[in-house]
């Protein structure tokens, strides 16, 4: 939780430090508000290609939060709950393991599951199983993550496409005219800049939350790794005890 809100915070950051930068005309921070700042330089950059970049600005954060709740609600108590395993089994309670698995929710519990519902069979089914099941339990994390990425890459490409439109505007005002003047050409630098700023800083704010959910993502995995050698260990002891 104090990493998310850190990345709120960095990300609210950057989105001021960029509304700062492109705010230097004749709208006053003094005398006209954010919104109605932001507002301005969303027309002034084209309502359409402004709106192509917001809508991959909203996809994204969506796809996003998807993802940090299901991966914070993934997150348990591994050692406690391998502890609770080990302690059921000893003393031969193995469905009641079991059952702990069932309430606990999450990857760890269910690949610990998965392993105590082959428990009387070789090692080598056991951690066959494990590892495949392992791998459904990250394909089930990294889902929408691919998403993620499309919103990252065309938020820019969008932002330079409205470039590129913003730029033949600027030259079709200079064909009309048969003159170059900073008023002939500036309503199409303003697009021009206007949609590679905000698609910038889109990608920018969708990289972070990537990061952060990538960072989960490895923390799980490595979870679930380390209980499933913790796994075998406790389920060797209980094999050796039964044939002892």
């Amino acid at each position: 939780m104090k990493r998310l809100i850190a990345l709120f915070a960095i990300i609210i950051g950057l989105a001021l430090f960029a509304q700062t930068a492109i705010a230097q005309d004749s709208l006053s921070i003094d005398t006209v508000g954010l919104h109605q700042q932001l507002k301005t330089k969303f027309i002034d950059g084209s309502p359409f290609f402004m709106s192509l970049v917001a809508m991959a600005l909203v996809f994204g954060l969506a796809f996003c939060i998807e993802r940090i709740v299901y991966l914070t609600l993934s997150e348990i108590n591994a050692k406690r709950l391998l502890a609770d395993i080990d302690q059921r089994i000893a003393g031969g309670d193995v469905e009641g393991a079991k059952q702990l698995c069932r309430d606990t929710r999450g990857p760890v519990a269910s690949i610990c599951y998965q392993g105590l519902l082959h428990i009387n069979e070789a090692m080598d089914d056991i951690e066959r199983s494990v590892i495949s099941y392992g791998s459904v339990q990250t394909a089930k994390l990294e889902k929408g993550c691919s998403w993620i990425k499309l919103f990252i890459a065309m938020a820019p490409s969008l932002g330079f496409l409205g470039t590129v439109i913003g730029m033949v505007m600027a030259f079709d005002n200079i064909q009309q005219a048969g003159d170059i003047g900073a008023t002939i050409v500036a309503s199409g630098m303003k697009v021009a800049l206007m949609t590679t700023i905000f698609g910038i800083v889109v990608a920018l704010v969708l990289q972070l939350f990537y990061s952060y959910i990538t960072s989960k993502i490895e923390h799980l995995t490595a979870q679930m790794e380390e209980s499933a050698v913790t796994l075998f260990d406790t389920i060797l002891k209980y094999k050796h005890n039964q044939h002892a």
